[in-house]
């Protein structure tokens, strides 16, 4: 059986890059006692996958571990002994059962939401209307920056590089949705920006390129130690059939095409993504 963990990772372990959160994992599953499944041959090793890796510096609500167990009773009982195993810094939310033709959370990853917000040390900054600290001190301003940045221009090209070669890219068509939150945050700052950017393996948008673009726009050096950028949630295209074989995906889209009639007939749009974990399996 497969099982797909929602994590969140927090505080100080926003700085353990993702290959050291892969070890803490797997002797967190071992100390857990979880009967996860292991490869074979001579040097076998837990079956597990990250959806997306979160860059170093990032927080996270929304972070996605897919394993192999050998027992079809996996449950609360050990999403709770494994917070147990857990440090302070990350946290397990949910889980899904996944069924054995799913296919694996990384193939199937295609947005992430982010939240960018000035880091409460730069509060100065934003008093003294210096820079983007300012911006993202008044939501009326940071507003019509954005408005300026996404809404109104028909492309944005940026330079990517990349360790052998640089290429141009627009990033208009990478940036699903770019907005200002109006409402202060709690001991964050006053002004607050949202993005949907794309996320995956053919294509990857990060935060900090889109910031760093937006920084640019505003006239504005990008600071990197500036912002504090949240990860809130990584999705799958409601469209993309998550199971692999031809009568398992044949018949997963008889059942997607059931739910938009259902949809329809209450007058209700079809959702666009699925969270990772909210992904509508049927039994197969």
């Amino acid at each position: 059986m497969n099982i797909r963990i929602k994590f969140q990772k927090y505080g100080a372990m926003k700085f353990i890059g993702h290959l050291d959160v892969m070890r803490f994992f797997q002797k967190a599953i071992r100390r857990a006692g979880i009967d996860i499944a292991y490869s074979e041959g001579f040097s076998p090793h837990q079956i597990m996958s990250f959806a997306a890796p979160l860059g170093v510096g990032l927080t996270s609500d929304g972070e996605y571990l897919d394993i192999s167990v050998n027992s079809a009773d996996f449950g609360q009982e050990e999403i709770h002994r494994l917070n147990q195993a857990m440090v302070e810094g990350i946290s397990i939310l949910g889980y899904q059962k996944v069924p054995d033709m799913g296919k694996p959370s990384m193939s199937l990853v295609a947005a992430a939401d982010y939240l960018v917000y000035v880091k409460p040390e730069y509060a100065e900054e934003q008093q003294a209307g210096d820079g983007m600290a300012s911006i993202f001190g008044d939501s009326k301003i940071l507003q019509e920056k954005v408005q300026a940045f996404f809404e109104r221009q028909g492309e944005i090209l940026v330079t990517k590089k990349s360790k052998k070669s640089s290429i141009e890219i627009d990033l208009k068509s990478l940036i699903y949705k770019m907005e200002a939150l109006q409402e202060p945050a709690s001991q964050e700052s006053s002004g607050r920006l949202f993005l949907r950017l794309c996320t995956g393996s053919s294509n990857n948008l990060k935060p900090e390129l889109a910031l760093e673009a937006f920084c640019n726009f505003c006239g504005v050096s990008y600071d990197p130690f500036l912002f504090q950028i949240r990860r809130l949630e990584v999705y799958a295209k409601a469209d993309e059939v998550p199971v692999k074989g031809e009568q398992a995906r044949a018949e997963y889209q008889e059942y997607i095409e059931r739910m938009k009639a259902s949809y329809a007939k209450e007058g209700k749009p079809f959702p666009e993504w699925f969270p990772l974990t909210e992904i509508p399996y049927i039994t197969m």
